[in-house]
């Protein structure tokens, strides 16, 4: 797949070129200089052609230890591996003596570039375009990213500037999922969970794995998550062996959510790298809002999510705040205690941190927990292997069988309470879906249980069948009284 960086000084919109050219809003866009920090990758479609895009920090002249220096550090870096770049100058600006110093060094990177001025919309604009023609790029393509205009002859221009497309491989077409027939001593679930059909005292259910479309495979999709300055980019970095993250000492770097391809011994992993979340009542900029809506869109995407702790401050309440949107969502979690390599007295913190996470987080009890310090590396290896773990789990179905004699066992050890003094009728329990794991209990007057009981089969659950780190969800269907319609 070819590679187009987009390039340019700060504030001339190469974020909303990007975002138009991807067809959606993958990248943060404010009226403010500096927006994007870390380079963003995309996929787009020009012409029938499939690209890799990525959006790069504003090019300034800084020293190499400043965040700006940083910044640039990482937009150079990008342009080393480009197919194509597009070098993007603001119309209504003007050439800035900012513009001609990276014309200059874009020259010597011996890349084929295209010179695109943006903004210039209107006569006016596309008459101050021709002044691009001093950089010695070629011809100015004139373009309003925010408009639209000229975004279409700009696509065909980036197809016709890159290098020839190589064959692709013929895949064979998968074979069609083979139908299960349905005898008339059995009920398909999916038509009980629509409601066109009832479970009788003398049917069993078709196994779960008959009815549930299992997902197609792909990388594994992780998302770091955490409070701002917890190490989330250090760690990201550690895990691809490269600097593609932008770190410093100051909080608040990572700006947008930045998803990456890593691999290790089992195949390829899609790591995103979020923006840290502090308490909502102490977001008060719109940036920053956009950046915690961006994280939260990540973590909901996500399959596993590591929620990366400072180890020397602990857990804080907004870490419990975030392991609880987590669970809420459904996602499958590992705890990341970063700086690990500066605890004095590693025994008493864990034991802390464990007994915290089980007091706070029993919904998620046995969350598996990666003490490790990205700074240095040490434990680091330790952490995409726990991630698998706890995503085979998330993806993890038990026979209905097996679940049903745990299931009486469970009854018989502790009877369902009265209801209105009436004695709860519990008959069946199946899995529904995983990911996460979602069991179904049918009963007389089921959906009345009470919550004490839920928690006592999910904790059941969770001990019996091994569901450490990931949340349960236990849904209850009451059957229907034939004769309650009876006059």
């Amino acid at each position: 797949m070819a590679t187009v960086v987009i390039a340019g000084r700060p504030n001339v919109g190469k974020s909303t070129i990007f975002n138009r050219l991807v067809g959606r809003r993958q990248a943060l866009v404010a009226d403010q200089p500096g927006v994007t920090r870390d380079r963003k990758e995309g996929e787009a479609t020009l012409r029938g052609r499939t690209v890799r895009l990525i959006d790069t920090a504003g090019l300034e002249e800084s020293g190499p230890d400043t965040l700006f220096g940083r910044m640039r550090a990482s937009s150079e870096q990008a342009v080393q591996t480009a197919d194509l770049v597009l070098f993007c100058i603001d119309a209504r600006a003007g050439i800035t003596p900012a513009d001609e110093h990276f014309a200059t060094w874009l020259r010597r990177q011996n890349r084929p570039i295209l010179l695109v001025a943006n903004k210039a919309e209107g006569k006016a604009g596309a008459a101050a375009a021709m002044e691009a023609f001093s950089l010695g790029l070629g011809t100015p393509i004139g373009i309003s990213a925010e408009h639209g205009d000229g975004i279409a002859d700009l696509m065909t221009m980036i197809v016709d500037a890159l290098p020839p497309e190589a064959p692709r491989e013929k895949k064979e077409k998968p074979s069609a999922k083979p139908v299960v027939k349905k005898t008339e001593a059995t009920v398909s679930l999916s038509d009980i969970l629509e409601g066109t059909a009832e479970l009788p005292e003398d049917v069993s259910l078709v196994d779960a794995e008959e009815d549930i479309e299992v997902p197609s495979p792909g990388p594994l999709k992780i998302a770091f998550v955490g409070r701002p300055n917890a190490g989330k980019s250090t760690l990201l970095n550690r895990v691809l062996g490269e600097e593609r993250m932008i770190t410093g000492p100051e909080p608040g770097l990572t700006r947008d959510s930045v998803a990456v391809i890593a691999r290790d011994e089992h195949g390829e992993v899609q790591v995103v790298d979020t923006a840290g979340l502090r308490r909502k009542a102490r977001i008060d900029e719109s940036l920053e809002k956009m950046s915690t809506s961006a994280t939260i869109e990540a973590l909901k995407r996500a399959e596993v999510v590591v929620l990366v702790i400072d180890a020397l401050s602990g857990i804080h309440d907004q870490d419990l705040h975030i392991a609880r949107l987590i669970e809420r969502e459904g996602r499958a979690c590992v705890i990341a205690l970063n700086k690990w390599d500066a605890v004095e007295d590693r025994v008493a913190t864990r034991k802390a941190i464990h007994d915290r996470l089980d007091i706070s987080l029993a919904q998620m009890r046995g969350l598996p927990v990666v003490a490790f310090s990205a700074r240095t590396g040490a434990g680091v290896n330790k952490l995409l292997p726990a991630v698998r773990h706890v995503a085979n789990i998330w993806n993890s179905r038990v026979p209905t069988g097996e679940l049903n004699r745990w299931f009486e066992m469970m009854l018989d050890r502790h009877p369902p309470p009265l209801v209105s003094g009436r004695r709860l009728k519990l008959r069946y329990i199946t899995q529904v879906k995983a990911r996460p794991p979602t069991f179904l209990v049918f009963g007389t007057r089921a959906d009345q249980l009470p919550d004490d009981y839920k928690r006592y089969l999910v904790n059941g659950l969770r001990e019996t069948f091994g569901l450490e780190g990931v949340p349960i969800r236990l849904q209850l269907r009451g059957t229907k009284n034939p004769y309650a319609d009876e006059a």
